[in-house]
Formats: structure tokens, C-alpha cells, sequence
């Protein structure tokens, strides 16, 4: 399962709904399928880290020179791709 459809499944439940659900009303898809919008604007909103989530590697990781950041981004850039 890929994070895209994690986290359209966890808006579905989070919502009331059964993310499994199958019906006419979603064109016969399951019920998360009308989350994926809402799901990609959430990670593409996580694209960019907050300072103390970059602070918390550059203290655990010793290193400060961008790579935290890149890997960040090119793991939530892939998680996008691959939705």
C-alpha cells in the first residue's frame, strides 16, 4: 500500500466512512479512491519540513548541509509519484 493511499484511507475513517466501501456513488471504487485529492494536498504540504524536524536529524545525523532537506523532499516528491 502506498502512502498516498495510507493516508487517503486514514482521511476516509477519520471521516466516519468504511474506506473499503464499494459503491455507485464513487463510480464503483472503493471509498478512500475520493480522498486521494485530499490526500495528495496533505503530503504536498509536507513537502517542505519544519525547522525542528530538520534540527532533530541535524542533532541525531550530525550532518547540516542540505541533505536532511533533499531527503525529505525526494521521498515525499516519490511518495507522490507513486500514488
Amino acid at each position: 500500500m502506498t502512502p498516498l493511499e495510507l493516508a487517503a484511507r486514514s482521511l476516509c475513517n477519520n471521516e466516519g466512512h468504511d474506506p473499503d466501501r464499494v459503491g455507485l456513488s464513487n463510480n464503483g471504487d472503493h471509498y478512500w479512491t475520493t480522498y486521494v485529492g485530499k490526500a495528495r494536498a496533505v503530503l504536498e504540504a509536507l513537502r517542505e519540513p519544519s525547522e525542528a524536524m530538520l534540527e532533530a536529524v541535524y542533532r541525531e545525523m550530525r550532518f547540516d548541509d542540505g541533505t536532511a532537506l533533499k531527503a525529505w523532499q525526494r521521498m515525499i516528491d516519490a511518495a507522490l509519484e507513486e500514488g
